[in-house]
C-alpha cells in the first residue's frame, strides 16, 4: 500500500502539473483576440471494485490518475466594439481562412486590414482567403456593379487582392424624361406673334466622361391651331459652360384643350457620340400646358459620371465593397467562412491559429443558393471576438489545481515517512 501511495501521488502531481499548464496558458491568452481556450480531462489509471452490501450498486476506487485529453472550448467569446469596418467577428460556428507561405490556416481572429497594395491581410501579414468578384478587368476597370459576391467552392478560395487604381467607368446617358407645366396661353397670345418662352434642362453624361447639358426651349407655335395648344421645341446638347454645342434638334409638342400632351415630334438627340431618347411623357403624365397653375420643370436622366477609387470596406455579410468618388459602390470580393466536421481535431499552431488535420477533416464551406453563409453563421463588422476564457474562473481553477498538486506532493512525503518508519521497525 505504501508503494501504491508513491505511484498515486506521482501520477497526481503529473496530472495536476499538466492541468496547471493548460489553465496557465488560458490565462496568459485572455487578451488574445479570437483565442479558443483548452479544457483538460482526467482519467483513472486503474480502478478496483469495492464490495458493497447493496448488490444494485457498485463502487470503484481509482489507483492513480492521468491527463486523458485537452479539448477545445467552442463557446462564443465576448464581442468587442472597434472603429474599423475591417474588424470582423463570426457569430456561431466557423473560421476565417488566411494563407501563410502557401498553407491555409484558420482563425477566429478577424482583425484584418488593407495593406499598401490594397490586399486584405491579417495583422500578422497573412492574406485573407475568399472569393473574388470577377467584375474587374485587367486594366483595373469595374466591369459590372455587384451588390453581393457569391461565395465560391472551398477549393476556389483565393487571396483577396484588390486594385489600388480601380475605376468606375462612365455610363453615358441614353434617356431623359421631363416633367413640368408650360402653362396655358391666353387668347391674346394665341392670336399674335408670341414671345412666351419656357426652358428646361437636364444633366447628361457623354462617352468621354463629360457632364453636359441637354436644354429644351419651348416657344408657342405661331399661329396656334384651335382647339388645343402647340409649342415648338428646340433641343440642344452643349457643354456646361455653353461654349460647345454637340447637336440641335427641333420638333413640336401638341396639347389638347385640357393641357394634356397629345404628341411630340422631338424624339432623340446626339450627345457627343451617344444618342439620347427624349421623353416628354403622354397625357397628363410628363409635360403639360395647364392654365392657372405654376410653371415648373423637373428632369430625370440615366447615366453615371465615371469615378476613381476612394477605398475599400467590409460589410456585415463579409462582402468587400469598393467606394468611388462618384458616390457609387460595388462588391468586389467576399470573405470565406470555413467549417470542419470535427473542430476538436484541429491542430493548434499558436494562441488563435489552427490548421486542419486528419482528425478534423478537410475544410468545408456552407453556403445557400445565393452564395451567402448558412443561417446561424453570421459576420459582424466593427467587432472583434475576444478570448472565450473567464479570467475569474481560470484563476479559481488554478488555485484548486495548485492545492491538489500540493496534496499529492504531501501524500508522497507521508508515504516516504511511513516507509522510513517501517524500515526502522524491521531493524
Amino acid at each position: 500500500m505504501m508503494t501504491q501511495a508513491f505511484y498515486t501521488g506521482i501520477s497526481g502531481i503529473r496530472s495536476n502539473q499538466y492541468a496547471i499548464d493548460v489553465t496557465s496558458n488560458n490565462i496568459a491568452n485572455v487578451s488574445t483576440t479570437g483565442y479558443r481556450g483548452s479544457e483538460y480531462e482526467f482519467a483513472s489509471l486503474f480502478e478496483g471494485s469495492l464490495n458493497t452490501s447493496n448488490s444494485l450498486t457498485s463502487s470503484t476506487v481509482g489507483i492513480g490518475t492521468r491527463l486523458q485529453a485537452t479539448s477545445l472550448k467552442e463557446s462564443q467569446g465576448v464581442l468587442e466594439l472597434t472603429d474599423r469596418s475591417t474588424d470582423l467577428a463570426i457569430l456561431g460556428d466557423g473560421w476565417f481562412g488566411v494563407e501563410d507561405n502557401g498553407e491555409a490556416i484558420y482563425t477566429r481572429d478577424g482583425a484584418f486590414t488593407f495593406d499598401a497594395n490594397d490586399d486584405l491581410v491579417s495583422l500578422s501579414g497573412f492574406h485573407v482567403l475568399g472569393t473574388m468578384g470577377g467584375n474587374v478587368s485587367e486594366n483595373d476597370i469595374l466591369v459590372t456593379q455587384l451588390d453581393v459576391v457569391s461565395l465560391g467552392d472551398v477549393d476556389a478560395q483565393e487571396k483577396l487582392r484588390f486594385s489600388k487604381d480601380l475605376e468606375y467607368p462612365p455610363e453615358p446617358t441614353t434617356a431623359v424624361s421631363y416633367t413640368g407645366n408650360l402653362a396655358e396661353l391666353n387668347d391674346s397670345q394665341s392670336s399674335q406673334t408670341l414671345d412666351a418662352i419656357r426652358t428646361m434642362g437636364a444633366g447628361v453624361v457623354d462617352p468621354q466622361n463629360n457632364k453636359n447639358n441637354l436644354k429644351l426651349t419651348f416657344t408657342p407655335t405661331n399661329p396656334q391651331v384651335q382647339p388645343g395648344i402647340q409649342w415648338d421645341v428646340t433641343a440642344t446638347t452643349e457643354t456646361l459652360d455653353g461654349t460647345t454645342i454637340y447637336d440641335t434638334q427641333t420638333g413640336q409638342a401638341t396639347f389638347d384643350e385640357t393641357g394634356a400632351l397629345v404628341s411630340s415630334s422631338l424624339t432623340t438627340i446626339d450627345n457627343n457620340g451617344q444618342n439620347i431618347n427624349i421623353d416628354l411623357g403622354s397625357g397628363l403624365n410628363g409635360i403639360v400646358s395647364i392654365a392657372n397653375s405654376a410653371v415648373y420643370a423637373t428632369s430625370t436622366a440615366d447615366g453615371t459620371i465615371g469615378g476613381y477609387l476612394e477605398g475599400y470596406e467590409i460589410n456585415k455579410n463579409g462582402d468587400v465593397i469598393a467606394t468611388f468618388t462618384n458616390g457609387k459602390q460595388s462588391a468586389v470580393g467576399k470573405i470565406g467562412i470555413f467549417h470542419f466536421q470535427n473542430d476538436q481535431g484541429l491542430e493548434r499552431l499558436n494562441g488563435s491559429t489552427f490548421r486542419e488535420s486528419s482528425n478534423s477533416g478537410k475544410a468545408l464551406i456552407y453556403k445557400d443558393e445565393n452564395g451567402n453563409n448558412i443561417t446561424g453563421t453570421d459576420i459582424v463588422n466593427f467587432r472583434l471576438e475576444g478570448a472565450n476564457i473567464d479570467l475569474t474562473y481560470g484563476i479559481t481553477e488554478l488555485i484548486i489545481l495548485q492545492r491538489s498538486f500540493d496534496a499529492n506532493s504531501k501524500s508522497i512525503t507521508t508515504a516516504d515517512q511511513m516507509m522510513q518508519k517501517a524500515l526502522s521497525m524491521d531493524a
